[in-house]
């Protein structure tokens, strides 16, 4: 037996360390381990950790503990130095939750790293090391590497002990015993003997009751005849009370949701919906209607959406494929039944949505195909039916963009005009229908966009008009609706940014501050939607920009400073958003461009640096994605442009052409062309870029930094009188039914 060594008193046998996201499973395991009954022959033995008690409570679980704490650091801290041992639930949640590493690192700054366990309940562990599946990490910082002699963690790796309940791990019951055997210093093997014996003298114990049972079976089978019709009474009165249940859950996931949303408090609907789920998780599973699956199917779509719109991508994913495994099994079952079809054909659209937020092309239109081959079998069946009408159209939007990241503008230009005269028809039809006029203005958003890509100047900003005027229409219709003035603020941004390009700074900066203002103010209202959040970092440095151009160093520099605050946080809580990474790019861009405007050239050297290790590999990832391959050729140039070395800087000028010339289709895109005539000015190759100077002028380009380059080069460049008549023409083309 070993002898015991001087240990410290403690308070709690364990503190139990979790995201807030994981509570089910700290639930799980502060009732396992505090119902757990210490074998008997095991009670008093000494380890090195001391003697072994009778029971493993009290466990210390913060969240319970601390609801009322006015300090709640100090509690956290006069918590963990009381307690034993540290149980750390590891998932995806806690890997990027601030509060878990935190305590992780107070409790090893403790000097008992040796007594802390990890349960595994999703994620996969060392995921952060391998290239595209950061997301998957379910060990926090603070575990996966060893304490330093200052405090701080070292780059020196470790694995922590753990038990793993996943899918074809310990399980439940192995899992449990592994943390018990950890926390009383015991082999696990002892302890499943302990737990072998306990479970054959419960058998014994049962197989004697069930003798018992059986003598008594047949006075109780003559009782049931008695008792069977008023079981029956029973059964109905049940039945009753279930359908009202439905139709209240109904109710909270429909009318209740949709006010909540228009509010865009997304902490109520997240309560309202785990509500839900709860409702149907306490129904017998062989005693479900298809009603109770479809509202179930539907609670899970729900929690997918909140998800999506917090940027909680991986957990948005869960859900939604929670509800296809449902949805899809109602489809298949009744395939004439449209609603049943639409149901699933949705849900397929969103997991599509979900795949190319995190660049995954080829999955994403897999997903959208799925959801067009349904919605066009259920055409046949329902060829008047509106909303089967729009959600076709809604897949045109998808693959529009599916296309358009993949540089396919042709195929993308097909989806998009077959998308506008179908949600004009049935805009006319329902005009007071919010959903469908802000979908209409998004194929106005679309043709737009892809005018631009052309070196369509003018149609662009007719077509951004186009849907800024239906959006703000919108959002003053219903000013509470947070949504909407969510697609107003991007539209406003859009354009504004848009006709700065033509050279009306004064209407681009106008609008670009009205977005900020606008996100702002809604990020007030719901200070957690991650939405919110990337439209106030965005426009914030797009405006910065044109605020540096215009020579309001000083705004500028404000402006950018707190969009990186924010996409740092943002690309954090989600490394496998490559929006949210391209556009952390491009504040770093826009913050060394503000550097060497004041003359910190190392300062600004260092911050394009830090924008192309995030654009590479990006770029590697979706090379055709215009926004990707701007941002990324405007961090070469900004490179090289505060280069000492003449040769590397003109390897960088050379890549960034390289770059653009693969492009396949939207060539004439003058952002592109801007570029090109910036590096071929640098290389010494005025011949080569007069030509392309004449096709921004044709196109009535004149953006500042374009100016600003031409100026340096003695280049004239007039304006062009004629592109205002040509903008005119189709602003008032556009507004034509």
């Amino acid at each position: 037996m070993a002898q015991a060594s001087a240990m410290p008193a403690f308070r709690y046998r364990a503190f139990i360390s979790y995201s807030h996201r994981d509570k089910a499973w700290a639930g799980w395991l502060h009732r396992a381990l505090e119902t757990y009954a210490v074998p008997k022959r095991l009670i008093g033995q000494a380890t090195a950790f001391g003697e072994i008690p009778a029971r493993l409570a009290p466990i210390f679980r913060d969240r319970d503990e601390l609801a009322s704490a006015t300090d709640l650091g100090r509690k956290v801290n006069e918590a963990l130095a009381q307690s034993e041992s540290l149980l750390v639930i590891c998932s995806p949640h806690s890997a990027t939750s601030h509060w878990v590493n935190e305590e992780v690192l107070a409790f090893k700054r403790l000097g008992r790293s040796e007594r802390i366990f990890c349960l595994i309940v999703d994620g996969e562990p060392g995921a952060s090391e391998l290239p595209g599946r950061a997301a998957e990490e379910c060990f926090a910082p603070a575990l996966r590497h060893q304490l330093g002699a200052d405090g701080e963690l070292s780059h020196e790796r470790t694995e922590p002990i753990a038990a793993d309940v996943r899918p074809g791990k310990d399980g439940k019951a192995n899992a449990k015993l592994k943390l018990i055997a950890g926390m009383l210093d015991v082999g696990l093997d002892v302890l499943k003997r302990r737990e072998l014996q306990r479970r054959t003298r419960r058998m014994a114990a049962l197989a004697t009751l069930a003798l018992i049972v059986m003598a008594v079976t047949t006075v109780l089978a003559i009782t049931a005849l008695i008792a069977r019709h008023a079981a029956v009474v029973a059964s109905q009165a049940a039945e009753r009370r279930q359908k009202q249940a439905e139709d209240l859950v109904g109710f909270m996931l429909g009318d209740l949701n949709d006010k909540l949303a228009r509010t865009s408090r997304l902490d109520i609907m997240e309560a309202v919906d785990d509500h839900a789920m709860r409702y149907f998780q306490s129904l017998p599973t062989t005693d479900v209607t298809d009603e109770a699956l479809a509202q179930r199917a539907k609670a899970l779509e729900k929690i997918g959406s909140v998800r999506l719109d917090q940027g909680h991508l991986p957990a948005a994913m869960a859900s939604y494929q929670a509800a296809l495994k449902l949805a899809g099994a109602l489809a298949d079952a009744a395939p004439a039944d449209v609603p049943r079809q639409l149901a699933a054909a949705e849900i397929h659209a969103f997991i599509g949505m979900t795949h190319w937020r995190q660049g995954q092309l080829d999955t994403a239109q897999r997903d959208f195909v799925a959801s067009q081959t349904i919605l066009q079998r259920a055409r046949v069946l329902a060829p008047d039916d509106t909303q089967l009408q729009f959600e076709l159209a809604m897949i045109d939007n998808n693959l529009g963009h599916v296309m358009e990241a993949r540089g396919q503008l042709d195929d993308a230009m097909l989806s998009y005009r077959s998308m506008l005269p179908l949600m004009r028809k049935l805009v006319a039809a329902q005009p007071d229908n919010t959903q469908w006029a802000a979908s209409l203005g998004l194929a106005h958003n679309n043709l737009g966009k892809l005018a631009l890509m052309r070196g369509e100047l003018a149609t662009a900003i007719a077509q951004y008009g186009a849907d800024d005027a239906i959006e703000s229409a919108l959002a003053a219709r219903d000013p509470k609706d947070t949504d909407q003035r969510d697609n107003m603020l991007i539209v406003r941004a859009i354009l504004g940014r848009t006709r700065a390009l033509a050279g009306d700074v004064t209407s681009g900066i106008a609008g670009l501050q009205q977005a900020v203002d606008i996100a702002t103010q809604l990020q007030v209202i719901d200070s957690g939607n991650a939405g919110f959040q990337e439209h106030a970092a965005l426009y914030a440095t797009q405006l910065s920009r044109l605020r540096r151009l215009n020579g309001n160093g000083a705004a500028a520099a404000a402006l950018t400073a707190r969009a990186l605050m924010t996409f740092a946080s943002l690309t954090r809580q989600d490394p496998g958003n490559t929006a949210w990474q391209r556009e952390f790019a491009e504040a770093q861009l826009e913050q060394g461009a503000q550097s060497r405007a004041a003359g910190r050239t190392e300062v600004a050297r260092a911050q394009a640096r830090a924008a192309l290790r995030l654009l590479d590999p990006l770029l590697a990832q979706q090379p055709d994605d215009r926004a990707t391959l701007l941002a990324t050729v405007g961090a070469k140039l900004s490179l090289a442009a505060v280069t000492d070395d003449a040769a590397a800087a003109q390897q960088l000028r050379d890549d960034a052409l390289s770059a653009m010339q693969t492009v396949r289709s939207g060539g004439s895109d003058p952002r592109l062309l801007a570029l090109r005539v910036e590096a071929l000015l640098a290389l010494g190759r005025k011949a080569e870029a007069q030509p392309l100077i004449q096709q921004l002028w044709n196109s009535g380009y004149r953006d500042i930094a374009l100016m600003n380059v031409l100026r340096r080069a003695h280049i004239d460049y007039p304006a062009n009188t004629a592109f205002q008549q040509k903008l005119l023409a189709a602003i008032d083309m556009n507004a034509r039914p």
